[in-house]
Formats: C-alpha cells, structure tokens, sequence
C-alpha cells in the first residue's frame, strides 16, 4: 500500500498538536502547514472538508538522503495529511519506503525505511 493512515478521536488541532510534539521527539520540525480547505474558500471554490497538509523535515535525514542520491529532493519534505473523512480525523502519510523505489536506488532503501518507521511512530502515538 503506498499510503499509512491512521484514525483518531482527537479534534483536528489536538491531533496536529500531538502530532508536531511527537515528530520534535524524533527530530522532525514542521515547515509548512496547508490549510486546503481555506486556501479554496479564499479562491471562490466550494470545499468545506477540513483538511491541513504538514511538510515536515529531519535536516539530518535529509542531508543524509541527498549526499546519496539528488533525485530523492523530489519527496522532499516528507508530507503528512490531517483531515475529517465521515466525522473521524484521519492522519496519514506517503509511504517514503514506497516513494523511494521509484529512484531505484539500493543505497538509500534502508534509510527510508527508518525514516518511515519514526514517522509511522509518531502518528501511532498521535492518535
């Protein structure tokens, strides 16, 4: 499955809240936060689903994933997703395990993979 989603009972801020302490925890910072939902409302478009995307960002993963291959830039910063589907918060991920097979590069699945598990660790305790 290219995706990790989890489901809270949390309201939407506690789960961003929680979500962002978990990911300082790990070493991650959040360097963007996406309100879709006011960003189509400011435009005139109909779209009342809430529904906040976070870029978040391990700069020593990072660096660490670039020295090994430029193209994984491309999934960079890593995106996390918190929305309401039917009355539940949902928090969910591309998994970068899944993203990186596209550069068909050995050298930096393994990486990936800890990333992965340290994010699937964070929204785990976020819910």
């Amino acid at each position: 499955m290219f995706h990790y989603t989890v489901e809270t009972n949390k309201t939407m801020e506690e789960a961003i809240q929680s979500l962002e302490e978990n990911l300082k925890i790990e070493g991650f910072g959040v360097l963007w936060q996406f309100d879709i939902k006011d960003t189509l409302q400011k435009k005139g478009l109909q779209f009342n689903q809430p529904y906040q995307v976070l870029e978040v960002c391990s700069p020593k993963e990072a660096q660490h994933m670039l020295s090994k291959n430029q193209m994984v830039g491309y999934f960079l910063p890593c995106k996390l997703v918190v929305y309401e589907d039917s009355g539940m918060i949902k928090i969910g991920m591309p998994r970068p395990t899944v993203l990186v097979e596209m550069v068909e590069d050995e050298s930096i699945k393994e990486k990936a993979t800890e990333i992965e598990d340290k994010l699937i660790s964070c929204m785990d305790q976020s819910v």
